[in-house]
């Protein structure tokens, strides 16, 4: 009997003992998760965050704040919607905010004294962004209401300076309708990283890129087009002009010919255009300081599924069942840019406590080489020659711009056109890459490309200062 007890007591002492280290690890392991519950009222509130230390932008202006057990927002309306969706809300709805992502270091939790810092100071650890409210305010009008999004990034150290999407909507006046008006439909996505969209005649700097890379004499051929490309099989892939019966390489990226990039991608064929959409991160998600995941976006990749000429046809000009996140495109022409290497994006600069003191904070510093040296210039080049030949050099004024536009249809309605610019600024002073999507926009070119040299000039204005 004394034995039997004896056993039992083991059995006892030993699952005590794994059940003890079974909850260290998961406290080590899930600690901040667990303090972060809305029913921690040292952190929340009625269900919003109270306990957070303070949000700054680039320049030290308080974006977010904790103020005498109250969260309070920046004095601008204007900024507050503009910066909404890399804030945060104040009940994280916004999954990608930084007061969502960073939840736990903004309230200083710590694996010994939990969120003692809130006890002794009233608020949680501080947090600097790289993004500029100037501009991230510019950007938030310039979209004047109409749902879409803004994204410029210094594509040499991968800090994004603006990153705006619409709708939005002000923390200090929430709408009565947020939930229920269509002005206010998906306002808690944020469409730079989260929404993916038709690419529309973006794409064609991925049909291009592969192009460089597979046919040895593309800048000596010439392609047909009267109009519209009538493939072997399938319905014609119509043009937006009539391109005089025949277009060379430069000019049919520049006008954007879809019957000349429609033969283009043909000729490829589905292996090579996948190939190269895979090395560009199309299908991958695009990871912000780290952290904060991107949509992957979507292209045929199977070798089981094989598209038909004339859903080449159309994928190579963008109009086929790919599905890109903005950020994705960001990406790309910061890569093209950066001579062909894709660096890490961030959007936090800096933490620090209430002391002042700067704490680790380790963010990634990735370069992905994409493309080579040379195929990044020659695409530079002719994206320069996108603006100079087709924009117009005068509407950019002062830029030194290198762009795409598009124009991704999605039914029958030209006003339900997705409107695409995207490019860079070639300037070591300014190095900076952009995109902007407006829905319901029509045209690409008429529609994002006046948004973007509003936002661009008011970057080279505020870096002036």
């Amino acid at each position: 009997m004394i034995t039997k007890r004896g056993i039992f007591l083991w059995i006892m002492s030993a699952a005590f003992l794994v059940g003890l280290v079974f909850m260290t690890v998961s406290l080590v392991q899930n600690g901040d998760t667990w303090v972060m519950k809305r029913f921690n009222h040292h952190v929340y509130s009625n269900g919003e965050l109270i306990g957070a230390g303070t949000i700054y932008d680039r320049d030290g202006e308080i974006l977010a704040q904790t103020v005498d057990g109250d969260r309070v927002y920046s004095d601008s309306a204007t900024t507050r919607k503009a910066t909404l969706h890399v804030v945060g809300d104040p009940k994280n709805f916004i999954s990608t905010g930084v007061q969502s992502v960073y939840s736990a270091r903004l309230t200083g939790y710590s694996l010994m004294f939990g969120v003692h810092n809130i006890q002794r100071y009233g608020k949680g650890n501080d947090l600097k962004l790289t993004v500029d409210r100037e501009v991230c305010d510019e950007a938030y009008k310039a979209l004047n209401g109409r749902k879409g999004t803004v994204g410029i990034v210094n594509y040499k150290t991968g800090d994004i300076v603006c990153s705006v999407s619409s709708p939005s909507y002000d923390v200090d006046d929430v709408p009565d309708n947020l939930l229920t008006s269509d002005k206010y439909e998906g306002v808690y996505i944020n469409r730079l990283l989260g929404a993916h969209y038709v690419p529309g005649s973006t794409f064609k700097l991925v049909t291009a890129i592969c192009a460089i890379e597979n046919i040895p004499d593309i800048y000596s051929r010439e392609w047909a087009c009267h109009g519209e490309y009538q493939p072997e099989q399938g319905v014609p892939i119509k043009c937006n002009a009539n391109h005089g019966g025949h277009i060379n390489f430069n000019d049919a990226l520049a006008k954007s010919c879809n019957a000349a990039f429609a033969q283009i991608a043909i000729e490829l064929g589905q292996d090579k255009l996948s190939a190269t959409a895979r090395e560009l991160g199309i299908g991958s998600a695009v990871t912000v300081s780290g952290e904060i995941d991107s949509y992957a976006g979507y292209f045929e990749f199977s070798d089981k599924v094989k598209m038909g000429v004339d859903s080449l046809g159309w994928t190579g000009i963008g109009q086929g069942n790919t599905r890109i996140a903005p950020i994705t495109m960001l990406r790309i022409v910061s890569a093209v840019a950066n001579d062909g290497t894709a660096v890490s994006f961030n959007i936090v600069d800096s933490l620090a406590n209430q002391a002042g003191k700067a704490l680790d904070f380790t963010l990634p510093s990735n370069r992905l080489a994409m493309i080579s040296p040379d195929v990044a210039s020659k695409m530079k080049q002719m994206m320069r020659y996108n603006v100079t030949d087709h924009y117009g050099e005068s509407r950019y004024k002062g830029l030194n711009l290198c762009a795409k536009s598009g124009t991704a249809q999605i039914d029958s309605n030209d006003d339900h056109n997705i409107a695409w610019f995207t490019g860079f600024m070639d300037d070591d002073k300014h190095p900076y890459a952009f995109v902007v999507v407006v829905e319901n926009g029509n045209s690409g070119s008429q529609t994002a490309g006046p948004v973007a040299k509003r936002v661009l000039n008011k970057l080279v204005e505020v870096g002036n200062k």
